[in-house]
């Protein structure tokens, strides 16, 4: 039962990656494709109906991380205390900025809301991608199973990092490059006219960099944790993950230039759930790596709630996500095809 919570619990990060991933990339390169006032109705209207439910899947895999490995939550929700409040409060300022500014008329309020949501947008690809990074290289575990990290040290991997540290730091702007491009893939996908066809234009750009960053965060990742590849080398099936990765960065490039979008984004959605599912195998069982001396980490066995917990939280957790599946296919169904260049209203 624990093997099976701790891939529930990274399905549904991945999930929530790949969904809300496109929205906060389309918020990300927003002030630059988006140049007038009509194309940043436009923008807006294409994630307007499904942005806030895409956020359902953090909330979920949070709940879901709570019962199923309560040592886990605690741990490094007092560890990561500092940048969880920045990630709220940026959750929360993404969330006004998109209300309001469709509410207002005043073209110097709608200026600063769009600023905020780009900057919103883009500060939480960054610490989601170093949240990640943490998660990664390890933190120092103590007796207790708590830890506390400043906000940086040395900007060195180590026994005394920092939450942002030269790996962390990559980890961020891995997550800003490739999920501007999904968001790119994805307006162009949803958009037509000019909107489309500059955000094609940035996902042509962007792909490169996204292989660049791609090609040096994996040896970085070895660097900053050699056990991940233990896993590997003990489960050749786990290199099925990065097979995936280069497959996906594929279709997009080979797909950009066709008619329909739909492949090229699908191609985003396999390299981003192909890169969070590689990460996952290479820490399994372990959720918490210690670089501390003693080199305790924390791993499924002793973080997992008790059976009884797991049993009746499998048929809470199956309940909830038949019917959030449901409400995402309904929603996606009635918002399906482009935005209409001259639409009105939130939606289209």
């Amino acid at each position: 039962m624990g093997t099976l919570w701790f891939w529930i619990v990274s399905a549904m990060l991945a999930a929530y990656v790949i969904f809300d991933g496109f929205d906060l990339g389309v918020g990300i390169i927003y002030l630059f494709v988006a140049r007038s006032e009509p194309e940043r109705a436009q923008a807006l209207r294409s994630i307007g109906p499904v942005w806030d439910g895409n956020e359902v899947w953090l909330l979920a895999a949070g709940g879901t991380l709570f019962f199923a490995f309560p040592l886990l939550y605690a741990s490094a929700f007092s560890g990561f205390y500092l940048p969880l409040m920045i990630v709220l409060w940026l959750l929360i300022l993404r969330g006004i900025s998109i209300e309001l500014r469709s509410h207002s008329i005043d073209p110097l309020w709608r200026t600063f809301f769009d600023g905020l949501f780009t900057l919103a947008s883009a500060l939480l690809a960054i610490f989601f991608g170093a949240a990640l990074g943490n998660v990664v290289r390890g933190v120092p575990l103590g007796a207790d199973n708590y830890f506390f990290l400043p906000l940086w040290t040395n900007w060195r991997t180590g026994p005394n990092p920092g939450i942002l540290d030269w790996y962390t730091v990559l980890g961020g702007i891995m997550a800003l490059v490739t999920l501007s491009l999904h968001g790119a893939l994805y307006l162009a996908l949803k958009t037509e006219g000019h909107l489309e066809r500059r955000a094609l234009h940035y996902a042509r750009r962007l792909w490169p960099i996204a292989v660049l960053v791609t090609v040096i965060g994996v040896p970085a990742t070895v660097f900053a944790r050699p056990a991940s590849l233990a896993n590997y080398k003990a489960h050749p099936l786990d290199f099925a993950f990065p097979i995936a990765v280069i497959t996906g960065l594929a279709i997009m490039r080979f797909t950009l230039g066709h008619a329909s979008r739909l492949p090229a984004f699908l191609g985003s959605c396999l390299y981003l759930f192909s890169m969070l599912a590689g990460a996952a195998a290479g820490l399994f069982p372990v959720l918490l790596p210690d670089i501390g001396p003693d080199g305790h980490d924390m791993t499924i066995a002793t973080a997992v709630a008790g059976p009884h917990t797991l049993r009746v939280g499998l048929v809470w957790w199956s309940i909830g996500t038949v019917l959030a599946i449901m409400y995402f296919c309904i929603v996606y169904w009635l918002f399906r095809g482009k935005v209409p260049t001259d639409a009105e209203g939130y939606g289209h």
